[in-house]
């Protein structure tokens, strides 16, 4: 046995870490400098985040504008160059989406959605969302975090892929929860300390980060009124972030400790280079990206047709949908409902339309239009870019009426009824199973005809100089950009909730 009492300390605390460094999983944190218990090298963190986002990418859209990704990706590198961790390479990524957030994938792989790069307001608050994300990948939050939570099992997760007996896909689904819905506050504030020392020493300034932080807060205040003004119910933010309320004394102690010394060790105050983010995000597409949803709607359509005398698909032109109905069963349009059902009629299924509101709550429409008070193996559904929900509806014993399979799925403001009832059963045949897969099929398609869904253009984000005259509601007014036009113009432009652009000032408008 050692007797540690008559050694150095220093000789003391180099025996503890080889000890523990020996052990299976020990490593020093390349952010932090201390001993984590981990379950994976760095070469497995990283092959494990590629191999998870060559799955994402097969369901989540990037953004193609090869202008834009390129100066993320450069804004990215600048600050990644400057972290704890510069030696591993870093891939930055847009996702086509409206909606604000960025997270990050084990080994390097950082994303941001197009909808958060619309509310920023210059180049430093974008490397302060990029420097938190690369933060997340020095610091080894998502191996911290998965050690943390499930201890010996995460081990079995990635040998399990390795060896084909856990999806890349289940693992993917896993580590892009956890990412969106942050870290834990600790580690989200580990995150902030590191990303603002991070773009410090990439000559940006740290403040931004606390600017961004408001801009996120500004917007939940927004949409938290947008929901109270619906008789929606008030949503909850995951997102970058996330974890900070809007005066955090923490994360403003970490943003002041980066700042320490800032004068000496760049000779000036950090930069925020508001010139270079507008000449390069200039007609950044706002809201939905209606040309891309046109063009892989055309594509369905495509692929549809190419499969139509292989399966017993039926493709409404027209409605612009399409659906693989049961093998030999027949389909008969009867104009407010689509039917399909085998010659022997022992059992059928119907789809019919009706109008909703795309920010209501499926389930509680799927009861609403079926009568349903108890809906058996009731959940959401997601396909194709639609949303809904599906259950069955119990029969009842007094008129000897069997189960039936009930599903509405959403395009815009248009439903899609679904309804699978057995009449007659064939012994063997699992009705269920086989309406259910049908369901699962439906997706739009670009109608041939023109439409709104083809007509229809993206906006975009332009830089304009305000006059004497401007003001967010008249700019609303003129711009013709619907309900909370004034509110989004405020937000984009860090007016919100109240105040004005000054004569001479460039801000953004929605065109």
């Amino acid at each position: 046995m050692f007797n540690f009492g008559v050694l150095p300390n220093s000789t003391v605390t180099a025996l503890l870490l080889s000890a523990a460094l020996a052990l299976p999983g020990c490593a020093i944190n390349p952010a932090t400098g201390k001993l984590d218990t981990v379950t994976m090298s760095e070469s497995r963190e990283i092959s494990m985040g590629k191999e998870l986002h060559e799955e994402m990418i097969k369901t989540v859209p990037l953004y193609e504008d090869e202008a834009i990704n390129e100066y993320v990706r450069a804004v990215g590198k600048k600050v990644a160059a400057a972290s704890d961790r510069p030696d591993i390479e870093y891939h930055f990524f847009i996702i086509d989406s409206p909606d604000i957030n960025a997270f990050a994938l084990p080994g390097g792989y950082i994303y941001v959605n197009r909808g958060l790069l619309n509310y920023l307001q210059n180049e430093a608050q974008l490397a302060a969302v990029l420097g938190h994300e690369i933060a997340h990948v020095t610091a080894r939050h998502h191996v911290r975090q998965k050690s943390a939570s499930t201890g010996r099992n995460v081990g079995a997760v990635f040998a399990g892929i390795l060896t084909g007996s856990y999806t890349v896909a289940s693992a993917a689904a896993e580590w892009g929860s956890a990412a969106a819905a942050g870290y834990g506050r600790e580690m989200e504030l580990e995150a902030d300390g590191f990303g603002a020392q991070y773009m410090k020493d990439a000559g940006y300034s740290p403040d931004a980060m606390i600017d961004v932080l408001a801009i996120l807060k500004a917007h939940e205040r927004f949409s938290k009124q947008q929901a109270r003004d619906a008789g929606r119910k008030v949503p909850s933010y995951h997102g970058v972030f996330t974890s900070h309320p809007s005066s955090d004394q923490r994360l403003l102690q970490a943003v002041a400790d980066a700042k320490e010394g800032e004068s000496q060790s760049t000779g000036a105050k950090g930069e925020l280079k508001a010139e270079e983010f507008r000449d390069n995000t200039d007609g950044i597409i706002w809201g939905d990206n209606h040309d891309r949803i046109a063009q892989a709607a055309e594509a369905a359509a495509k692929a549809a047709e190419e499969k139509q005398d292989k399966e017993n698909r039926y493709i409404h032109n027209r409605l612009g949908f399409t659906i693989v109905f049961p093998q030999q069963w027949q389909v008969a349009n009867q104009g407010a409902v689509l039917t399909s059902a085998p010659d022997d009629k022992s059992a059928e299924m119907q789809l019919r339309l009706a109008r909703v509101d795309p920010k209501t709550d499926f389930e509680t429409v799927l009861r609403d239009q079926f009568d349903v008070k108890l809906l058996k193996q009731s959940e959401p559904l997601s396909q194709f870019g639609l949303r809904g929900h599906t259950g069955i509806k119990p029969g009842k014993a007094r008129d000897g009426s069997e189960d039936q399979r009930v599903a509405i799925l959403v395009h815009g403001n248009r439903a899609y009824l679904l309804e699978g009832s057995v009449n007659k059963p064939e012994p063997g045949v699992d009705y269920d199973q086989l309406f259910l897969a049908s369901i699962r099929t439906l997706q739009p398609v670009a109608p041939r005809a023109p439409s709104r869904l083809t007509t229809k253009h993206s906006k975009t984000i332009k830089y304009v100089v305000a006059n004497d005259n401007t003001t967010f509601a008249r700019l609303a007014n003129e711009l013709k950009i619907g309900n909370y036009g004034e509110e989004y113009l405020r937000l984009i432009n860090g007016y919100y909730p109240r105040g004005e652009p000054y004569p001479g000032e460039i801000i953004k408008i929605i065109q």
